[in-house]
């Protein structure tokens, strides 16, 4: 079971999102951005990540179950699998920039498909299938950012559906 961690989320998030969730994921992007880099959102605690690994907690689920809302931290130098999810993601880089390396599969390997750099207040939205990707901090300072998934994750405990151990190629 998981653990639901929770700063004193705005009631006024919760609401937007609950509102955008059933209009799709650039419609959830759009309620999440005034939120991105706001003080006080994210516990210190939670803001400082984990010196071992990336780290994630589940803020808020509703009732319904309808989407999760997932603060990533990641301490400079660390990075996520290569992987894909189980459900549209919008991720909203709350604090410092995340560096986002997407993939395609191609046969039996991968090949880079794509490199952004997001800093503090972009929006991104991946919609399975095709969204292979991994995120690194390549910077001097933790970055962290939000993440809402359309699936519930209380039972499943993550949105990552499959991790890839593949060869990467280069384009071409």
């Amino acid at each position: 079971m998981i653990t639901i961690e929770r700063p004193a989320l705005p009631a006024e998030l919760v609401e937007r999102l609950d509102a955008a969730v059933a209009s799709g994921p650039d419609a959830v992007g759009a309620a999440l951005q005034p939120f991105l880099g706001r003080p006080g959102l994210l516990t210190p605690e939670q803001e400082a990540g984990d010196p071992d690994r990336f780290r994630t907690h589940l803020l808020h689920v509703p009732d319904d179950g309808a989407y999760s809302l997932v603060a990533a931290v990641w301490r400079p130098g660390q990075r996520t699998a290569v992987h894909d999810h189980v459900a549209w993601c919008v991720v909203g880089v709350h604090r410092g920039e995340e560096h986002e390396i997407r993939y395609r599969m191609d046969g039996d390997h991968l090949v880079e498909d794509g490199h952004t750099v997001g800093p503090c207040g972009t929006v991104s939205v991946l919609i399975p299938p095709g969204d292979i990707h991994a995120v690194v901090n390549d910077s001097a300072t933790v970055a962290a950012s939000l993440h809402v998934y359309g699936a519930d994750l209380r039972d499943r405990g993550t949105s990552i559906r499959r991790c890839y151990r593949l060869p990467v190629r280069a384009a071409g």
